[in-house]
């Protein structure tokens, strides 16, 4: 089976959490793109969406899905998004694409966070993929510096600029096997937006290459 086709199994089965009536948060990257595209034949049976992104906002609206501002809305009931990496006990490593900020925000307003991703996602410990950390552009040697200490190795992705007009710093290196705490120390360093870490509040459920794994 071809990667394409993991991802489009695993967006397939994401749908199967949609309800009438439902308000759905959508995340953002590969695998979302195809549960986007079948959202759009449901499109006449939910309310609306939340975006996590620019990028699945105009995937939505160019399908004609509403989009509406989180702030109008409150909780969702679900939200679907993919991962970078995913241990055993659900916690992840996001950011790939940039937008990671958002995304935590919608995971937290969320009541089911579903986790679609391919099989090569899935590890042991968290920290081959690098952690993604979202800096306030002033702040950026500030965090490096933090996080040297901690024995990770940043490195600043150059050219990209989030959604929300930070830098994002990748931390290389780390082994991590307590992605709680981590993600709890870093968020305390000044500067920093948010972490990559989705430990806090992990995914509720993971779907891999269109089975669910609990």
């Amino acid at each position: 089976m071809s990667k394409d086709e993991q991802k489009r199994q695993s967006a397939e089965a994401a749908l199967r959490f949609v309800e009438d009536g439902m308000i759905v948060g959508v995340g953002t990257g590969s695998t979302v793109a195809y549960f986007i595209d079948g959202l759009a034949r449901m499109r006449d049976r939910i309310k609306g969406t939340v975006s996590s992104s620019e990028q699945s906002t105009q995937r939505l609206r160019a399908h004609g899905i509403d989009v509406l501002d989180l702030n109008a809305v409150g909780t969702l009931q679900l939200y679907v998004d993919g991962a970078d990496e995913c241990d055993p006990n659900r916690c992840l490593i996001k950011g790939g694409g940039g937008a990671l900020t958002r995304e935590k925000i919608i995971a937290q307003v969320s009541h089911t966070f579903v986790c679609i991703i391919d099989d090569a996602k899935q590890v042991d410990v968290l920290g081959r993929f690098p952690l993604p950390v979202e800096v306030i552009p002033m702040a950026r040697s500030l965090v490096a510096h933090e996080i040297g200490l901690l024995g990770g190795q940043p490195v600043w992705r150059e050219g990209l600029v989030t959604d929300n007009g930070n830098w994002i710093l990748d931390v290389h290196g780390m082994r991590i096997a307590d992605p709680t705490g981590l993600e709890r120390t870093l968020n305390q360093i000044p500067g920093v937006v948010t972490v990559g870490l989705f430990a806090q509040r992990p995914a509720d459920i993971v779907i891999v290459d269109g089975v669910r794994r609990d």
